[in-house]
């Protein structure tokens, strides 16, 4: 069965830094573009960042410069590194896989990690 399980979550500081991941198993994980969304409480789900199986990436304006992800196809794999981390990141942040990128016939998703950024 198909799993996407997302660790590294937790407490920080504002300024501060988290590197999250992604352990997919039960499809070809290297066929499927990645992504990571957030939901923060009253609001609604966005897309954070995403890399492709030709590993190009994309980010949401208000984390570009602080956020990079990027994806490992041998340990099946993908991350989010998180810096300079601001207050309004605060949010439950979602692993997700899709193949076709563009019109996805297949659409996984984890079950989330929460992350706070608080003094």
């Amino acid at each position: 069965q198909v799993q996407l399980v997302e660790s590294g979550g937790g407490l920080v500081q504002p300024g501060g830094s988290l590197r999250l991941s992604c352990a997919a198993s039960g499809f070809t994980f290297s066929s499927y573009a990645m992504g990571w969304y957030r939901q923060a409480p009253g609001k609604q789900r966005e897309l954070v960042a995403v890399i492709s199986s030709g590993y190009s990436t994309n980010y949401t304006d208000s984390v570009k410069g602080r956020f990079t992800i990027s994806r490992d196809n041998a340990k099946n794999t993908v991350y989010l590194q998180m810096n300079s981390l601001k207050p309004e990141d605060t949010a439950v942040y979602y692993c997700n896989a899709k193949f076709p990128l563009d019109g996805p016939i297949y659409d996984y998703w984890g079950q989330g990690t929460q992350v706070t950024v608080s003094s």
